[in-house]
């Protein structure tokens, strides 16, 4: 049955259940598959995402297509980007017959969102997905990396996952997602999601995150730099700043807090404490003194 109104129908229970009949699909843990069956969460992380007509959107495992409907409803286009090919294969028949008046506004890509190294016409200015659990901190930091046209965003994630992006410096949760995400953006917690609005239902709360792009820190370092100085930093994370460094020094602990003080920072204090412009600083002091070899690079991941 082809809808004739011009907003897309969003799906149900009986709706989500069907498509992955069609596929005789059965959700897996391994790819996080726990799709959203309730329209109301949809239309809510559409208007928490705050997107307009104007926007450009990424959306990330878009799966069976609940959220794809809901956005593009408001946004401009929606490029759907989706690693398993069965799912990617059903998302044009689902667009056209749930929302056949906005179907010339989609595309889908077939692809892993860790190794995508561009996305198809116009560039994006939002990004908005419900991010398996398992690889969601890669994979935004991967997108916020790859695509400077995003503006703003919002994710659903695991709700630890959500609370350690938002943290901010001193929480028990801060860390390697929180500073990474900060290079890139101001984030924000935007509220919390219940297990009964998937299926099938996570073990796991869900959480939503907001980001706003700011301009990057101002520095002769490069972020890769920069990444690997706080991964160092976390590696032990009850250590202190001149133990975890030294590991980036031959060592040396003499020469790791020298760069410490250098950069303003109080060598005996942890990683959990900096923000991400004093993170800057350290690295700036560790390679204007000579103390790290050119070759170092950061990981993206958490």
């Amino acid at each position: 049955m082809t809808n004739t109104s011009a907003g897309p129908r969003l799906l149900g229970p009986a709706e989500v259940r069907q498509l992955a009949a069609q596929l005789d699909l059965r959700p897996t843990k391994q790819r996080g598959q726990n799709f959203v069956i309730d329209a109301n969460t949809v239309r809510r992380i559409v208007r928490e995402s705050a997107i307009t007509p104007h926007d450009v959107v990424i959306e990330i495992g878009p799966g069976l297509g609940s959220l794809t409907l809901g956005l593009l409803e408001v946004a401009r286009r929606v490029v759907a980007v989706e690693v398993d090919p069965l799912l990617a294969g059903l998302l044009p028949a689902t667009i056209d017959e749930y929302a056949p008046d906005h179907a010339e506004r989609f595309e889908v890509v077939l692809a892993d969102a860790m190794r995508i190294t561009g996305i198809p016409g116009p560039a994006p200015t939002a990004l908005v997905a419900n991010l398996p659990y398992n690889i969601s901190v890669p994979v935004l930091i991967h997108m916020l990396t790859l695509l400077p046209s995003l503006e703003r965003g919002l994710v659903m994630v695991q709700a630890e996952v959500a609370d350690r992006l938002a943290a901010k410096p001193g929480s028990k949760v801060y860390g390697i997602p929180s500073i990474k995400a900060a290079w890139f953006a101001d984030v924000r917690r935007a509220g919390a999601i219940g297990r009964n609005v998937f299926w099938p239902a996570p073990n796991v709360d869900s959480g939503l995150v907001a980001w706003t792009r700011r301009e990057p820190p101002v520095t002769t370092a490069t972020r890769e730099q920069v990444f690997a100085v706080v991964d160092a930093a976390f590696a032990q994370r009850r250590k202190t700043l001149r133990s975890t460094l030294k590991s980036l020094v031959d060592g040396s602990g003499e020469r790791a807090e020298a760069a410490i003080v250098a950069a303003g920072v109080d060598p005996q204090a942890r990683g959990e404490v900096l923000v991400i412009d004093d993170f800057v600083r350290i690295t700036e002091a560790l390679y204007a003194g000579g103390e790290v070899g050119t070759g170092l690079r950061g990981g993206e991941g958490a």
